[in-house]
C-alpha cells in the first residue's frame, strides 16, 4: 500500500476537527483505518530485497564518536544478542520504516526496549515507573516503538533461555496490555491522561499476582536506589577532595578528565555553554541553579548505544556539604529522522528535553539543553535520581511478562498523552487481532536480530570491527 494513499485515509478520516468528535466517533474513525492496512498486515517479518547491511549501519553510526571508545561499545554489543540488540537502534529503525503502519502518529521514544524503561522520582520525590531514555525521541508512527519493545522482550526471552513459547506468550502479553490501556485512555479526558501518573503503588498493585519473593526483591530495589541516590552517597562514590575544591574521581576508561581538545571550553569553566543551558531552564529553576557554582567535568561512559558519544558529569557545590551531579549527554540526530523525518528543533538537545517532557508524567526538574564550544548539541539532567533500572538476570516468565505489561502501559500512556488515543484504540480494537499479529512481528524479528548478531560477531573476529570486552563492564 503506497504511503500517499494512506495519507489521503487518513486525511478523510479525520477531516472533522478532534474536538468535535466522540471518543466513540474517533474510535471508528481508527477502526476505519484498517480498510487501508489490516491489523493482519502488521504481523510478519521479511528483510527488504535492499535491506542495508547491518554492519555499515553500525560503522556509519559512529562517524562523530570518541574513537577510542567505540570498541567499548563493540565489547558491550559483543556480549549477547541482547545486549546487541540494545545497541542497534539505527538497524531497526531502518527496518521498521519498511513495515506497514496506519498513519497514526505520536511523540515516539525511538528506543522503546525494555531496559529503557524503569523508575525514578519526580521533583516532589515521588517514584513512578516511565518510559526513562528518550534519546532517540522523535515524532513517528505510535507502532515503532511498540514493535521494538515486544521485539525486546522475545529477545530477552532467548537471552533467558526461555521456551519460544513461553517468550511469544509474554510478547503478546505486552502487545495485549498496550492495547487495553491505550483503549482505556481513549475514554479519559485530555486532561486526565496528562495527570496520570503510574505510582510506585500502582506498580505494586500490578504485581498482585505475583509472588511474594518477587514483590520483596522489587521492594529493596527501590529502598536500595533511594539509598545510592541519596546526595552524601553518590559523593563519596564520584568525589573527592584536592586542596580546597572537591574533583571527580579518574576511573579509565569509564570516567576520566577530557583534554583540552575533547573540551575546548575547559579554560573558561564552559561559561558559554552553562550560561546557554541557564538560559534553558524555567525562571524557578534558574534561581535555584544560581545558588551552585561548577567544580569538575569527567567523560562517564553509560549504556552501550550512547558509549562514544560525549557524555559527562559535572560537578556543582552550592556549600561543602551541598553538592549536585548533573549529568550532560551529547544528543545527535534520532536514529528515526531519516525516516520519519526532521526535527522540528535546531537543537538536539531541546530535542530530547522537549520529547521527554511530552512523554514522561514528571520529568527532572534540571532538564535543559545547551551548544558546546565544538557545536555539539547536549542535553542536561540529574545523575542517578533514586533511578531504577531493570536487572533481568534470573528472571522467569512470570517476572518477564509483568515487566512487558508495565512498560506496554507507561508506553501507552506516553503515546496517549500527544498522540489521538481514541483513533489508536480504534485502529487495534477489542479482539486479539492485533496482538497476535505484533507477537508474529517480535517473533520474527527476533530471529533478524540474531541473525544481525551473527554478522556482528563474524566483523569483529575477521578484525573489520574492534571490540574491547570489559572485565567488569
Amino acid at each position: 500500500m503506497s504511503r500517499n494513499r494512506l495519507d489521503d485515509k487518513q486525511e478523510d478520516v479525520t477531516a472533522a476537527p478532534a474536538a468535535l468528535l466522540s471518543p466513540q466517533e474517533r474510535r471508528a474513525h481508527g477502526s476505519a483505518l484498517r480498510e487501508v492496512v489490516p491489523r493482519e498486515a502488521q504481523g510478519g517479518w521479511k528483510p527488504p530485497k535492499k535491506r542495508r547491511d547491518p554492519i555499515e549501519v553500525l560503522t556509519a553510526s559512529n562517524e562523530g564518536r570518541m574513537p577510542e571508545l567505540v570498541p567499548i561499545r563493540f565489547g558491550r554489543m559483543l556480549q549477547s544478542p541482547f545486549t546487541f540488540y540494545r545497541g542497534s537502534a539505527a538497524i531497526m529503525a531502518a527496518d521498521l520504516a519498511a513495515t506497514p503502519n496506519s498513519g497514526l502518529r505520536v511523540q515516539a521514544c525511538g528506543d522503546a526496549h525494555l531496559l529503557n524503561f524503569g523508575g525514578f522520582a519526580t521533583p516532589e520525590r515521588q517514584v513512578i515507573f516511565d518510559v526513562n531514555d528518550l534519546d532517540e525521541t522523535l515524532p513517528a508512527p505510535w507502532e515503532w516503538d511498540l514493535k521494538r519493545l515486544t521485539a525486546s522482550i522475545v529477545i530477552a526471552g532467548q537471552y533467558l533461555h526461555l521456551h519460544e513459547n513461553e517468550a511469544a506468550r509474554a510478547a503478546t502479553a505486552t502487545a495485549r496490555a498496550y492495547r487495553e490501556r491505550m483503549a482505556d485512555y481513549s475514554s479519559m479526558r485530555a486532561l486526565d491522561i496528562w495527570y496520570d501518573t503510574i505510582s510506585l503503588e500502582r506498580v505494586q498493585a500490578e504485581m498482585a499476582g505475583t509472588s511474594d519473593k518477587l514483590r520483596k526483591t522489587f521492594a529493596r530495589r527501590v529502598e536500595k536506589a533511594r539509598q545510592q541516590s541519596a546526595v552524601e552517597n553518590v559523593f563519596l562514590k564520584l568525589a573527592e577532595h584536592h586542596g580546597a575544591l572537591p574533583k571527580i574521581k579518574d576511573n579509565p576508561p569509564l570516567v576520566f578528565h577530557p583534554s583540552e581538545e575533547r573540551a575546548p571550553g575547559m579554560r573558561t569553566q564552559y561559561r558559554e555553554a552553562l550560561a546557554s543551558y541557564r538560559d534553558s531552564l524555567p525562571e524557578h529553576v534558574r534561581m535555584l541553579f544560581d545558588r551552585f557554582h561548577l567544580c569538575d567535568v569527567a567523560v562517564k561512559v553509560v549504556g552501550v548505544g550512547s558509549v562514544g558519544t560525549r557524555c559527562l558529569v559535572a560537578l556543582f557545590m552550592a556549600a561543602d556539604n551541598d553538592p549536585l551531579f548533573l549529568q550532560i549527554k551529547e544528543a545527535r540526530e534520532s536514529v528515526l529522522e531519516p525516516y520519519a523525518g526532521a526535527s522540528l528543533h535546531t537543537n538536539h538537545g531541546e530535542r530530547v528535553v522537549a520529547g521527554q517532557r511530552l512523554m514522561q508524567a514528571a520529568s527532572d526538574m534540571f532538564l535543559g539543553w545547551t551548544t558546546g564550544k565544538n557545536g555539539r548539541h547536549y542535553y542536561f539532567r540529574q545523575l542517578r535520581d533514586v533511578k531504577i533500572s531493570a536487572i533481568v538476570e534470573g528472571w522467569d516468565v512470570d517476572r518477564l511478562t509483568t515487566y512487558g505489561r508495565l512498560c506496554a502501559w507507561a508506553l501507552a500512556r506516553a503515546h496517549a498523552r500527544s498522540g489521538d488515543a481514541a483513533l489508536i484504540a480504534g485502529y487495534m480494537g477489542s479482539s486479539a487481532v492485533f496482538d497476535d499479529a505484533i507477537c508474529e512481528f517480535a517473533v520474527e524479528y527476533s530471529d533478524q536480530n540474531q541473525r544481525d548478531y551473527r554478522a556482528f560477531v563474524k566483523a569483529v573476529r575477521e578484525g573489520r570491527l574492534e571490540a574491547q570486552v570489559e572485565e567488569n563492564p
